[in-house]
């Protein structure tokens, strides 16, 4: 996600969207109540009613909208912001309901009364935060090119040539090739420590060229991609292949089940944790709420049955007592555990007695 502009104090935020990750992330920092301002598309009768043919057109146009639900559609490729007219065109009667559709490139302003910490905190995650390292190898049989992910971008680390001027000396040198390739690997994994290392390539190169790694413990950390061409541009051209995506979505479940998993350990030893909506409401209002944890399911549940004001009283509470807030996906183990204690657990500050 693109951060164009963001006025604390006026609670304004500017941003564009660059993939579905960005949507998911703003489907959960867009609440009822929040004014969501950008162009929109909005049908226009042209024609009376006494007329034979009525004509319908999509027109675009500039609107503020007062937002009452936010919710990804089903392949979770746009966002639709749901509400009633606050400020547009003058044929747009204020008060009137209008859908905002977002999705990739989409430009468009939120307003809120107050930005909560762990709002600012998925914030700076979606608008460029340090994710995992990424060490990407881009390779054909003549040439190879290594990227490394920084925190906003990547880095051109090095360029290898190969010798395949014989075709009959191709199968060797090759060979060759790739054990040079290896060695830089290596050489980098050492250096960088990357969680994860990409092998890409327009053909079979990249199998081949993993077939040839030996040692263990560098061959775990590779994912295969394929790209279309062997040059830096191919380097962004890889990063928004759905392979990437699935790295990205690894690593931010891994470490959402830790905290599902650290949940569960305090419940298992009947120590410092509470679960459900009241048990996990009376410990935000008695100030012990040290980390909370909530799922998305829950959150978008209660907001079409009309009962989030509940779940943002809680997360309004514990951030106000500088506690740590998580939104936890539910589409993995982690997510279902979470669920199946109702949706909302806590990590305590000290023990509570609910009786």
């Amino acid at each position: 996600m693109k951060l164009i502009h963001f006025d604390n104090k006026k609670g304004e935020l500017k941003v564009k969207i660059e993939n579905q990750d960005d949507l998911w992330h703003m489907s959960q920092l867009i609440d009822p109540g929040d004014i969501v301002k950008g162009k929109t598309l909005r049908k226009i009768k042209i024609g009376e009613k006494d007329q034979r043919s009525i004509k319908i057109i999509k027109k675009p146009v500039f609107m503020d909208l007062l937002a009452e639900k936010a919710e990804l559609s089903d392949h979770a490729d746009q966002l639709r912001i749901s509400g009633t007219v606050k400020e547009g065109p003058d044929d747009v009667p204020k008060g009137s309901y209008h859908t905002f559709t977002i999705e990739e490139n989409s430009i468009f302003t939120i307003i809120k009364e107050k930005w909560l910490s762990f709002q600012l905190d998925r914030l700076k995650e979606a608008t460029g935060s340090k994710g995992p390292t990424i060490l990407i190898c881009i390779l054909d049989r003549e040439e190879v090119f290594f990227a490394l992910t920084r925190k906003s971008g990547y880095d051109i680390l090095s360029r290898l040539k190969g010798d395949v001027q014989k075709k009959n000396d191709i199968e060797v040198k090759e060979a060759n090739f790739y054990k040079d390739i290896i060695k830089v690997l290596e050489d980098y994994d050492r250096r960088y420590n990357p969680q994860y290392i990409i092998l890409a390539s327009p053909a079979f190169w990249k199998e081949e060229l993993n077939a040839a790694i030996a040692d263990e413990s560098l061959k775990k950390k590779v994912t295969l991609a394929t790209c279309s061409s062997v040059d830096p541009g191919a380097v962004n051209e890889v990063l928004k292949r759905n392979e990437v995506r699935s790295i990205m979505e690894m690593d931010r479940a891994s470490k959402e089940m830790q905290l599902v998993d650290s949940l569960l350990a305090e419940i298992a030893k009947d120590r410092n944790a509470a679960y459900g909506v009241r048990e996990t409401e009376l410990a935000s209002e008695a100030g012990a709420v040290k980390v909370l944890l909530i799922t998305d399911d829950l959150i978008q549940k209660s907001r079409r049955e009309n009962a989030y004001s509940r779940l943002d009283n809680i997360m309004k509470t514990v951030d106000k007592m500088k506690g740590d807030i998580h939104i936890i996906r539910s589409g993995h183990d982690g997510g279902r555990k979470l669920d199946g204690l109702g949706g909302i657990g806590a990590i305590l500050r000290y023990k509570l007695n609910y009786s």
